[in-house]
C-alpha cells in the first residue's frame, strides 16, 4: 500500500487480470503502457479518468476502492486513456456559476454542494464558472448523476468551447478530504 501518496493501478483485463500499470500522478496517455484498461484499483487518493488522451472526452471519478469492470460500470464503449490525480485539499470552497458563457447572465456563489441549481437558484443552465477555492465535480443531472466534469481552481469561460456543448451541468459537489 502507498503511505500518504496517491496511487492507482490499471489492469488490461476485468477483475484485475493481465498487464498492469501503476500510476502515482497525472498520465496524459496510457497507450504507451498498456493496450487497453478494463479494471483498476485505487490504493489511495482520488483520480479522474478520461476515455481520450490528454484529459479529454468523458470523465469519471474514482476514489479509494476496487473497480473490477470499469467499462460496464461507466457505460463507456472505449477504455481509459488518461488520468489525473486530484490533490487533497483542506480549506474553504468557493465557486461562482453563471447562466451564460463568459460569466454572463445570472450569477450565484456557492460554498457547499448543490444537488439541483434549478431547485436552489431557479437557474436552468450553467454555461461558465469561476472556481476560486477547492476542487469540484459538476454533474449533468440533478442529485449528482450522469456525466461529470472535474473543476479545479480557475476560470472556465465556456463549457461549449471546452467540448461540452451538448451537456448541461445541473448539480455540483465538493471533492472533500474525507474521500481520500
Amino acid at each position: 500500500r502507498y503511505e500518504g501518496r496517491a496511487g492507482i493501478i490499471f489492469y488490461e483485463e476485468r477483475n484485475f487480470m493481465g498487464r498492469h500499470y501503476e500510476c502515482m500522478s497525472d498520465c496524459a496517455d496510457m497507450s504507451s503502457y498498456m493496450s487497453r484498461c478494463h479494471s483498476c484499483r485505487v490504493e489511495s487518493g482520488c483520480f479522474m479518468v478520461y476515455d481520450r488522451p490528454n484529459y479529454m472526452g468523458n470523465q469519471y471519478f474514482f476514489r479509494r476502492g476496487e473497480y473490477a469492470d470499469c467499462m460496464s460500470m461507466m457505460g463507456w464503449r472505449d477504455w481509459i486513456r488518461s488520468c489525473r490525480m486530484i490533490p487533497m485539499y483542506r480549506g474553504s470552497y468557493r465557486m461562482r456559476i453563471y447562466e451564460r458563457e463568459n460569466f454572463g447572465g445570472q450569477m450565484y456563489e456557492m460554498m457547499d454542494d448543490c444537488d439541483s441549481i434549478m431547485d436552489r437558484y431557479r437557474m436552468s443552465d450553467c454555461m461558465s464558472c469561476h472556481v476560486m477555492d477547492g476542487h469540484w465535480l459538476m454533474y449533468e443531472q440533478p442529485h449528482y448523476r450522469g456525466r461529470m466534469m472535474y473543476m479545479r481552481p480557475g476560470e472556465y469561460r465556456s463549457f461549449r468551447e471546452m467540448g461540452y456543448g451538448g451537456m448541461r451541468f445541473t448539480s455540483m459537489r465538493r471533492i472533500m478530504d474525507s474521500w481520500y
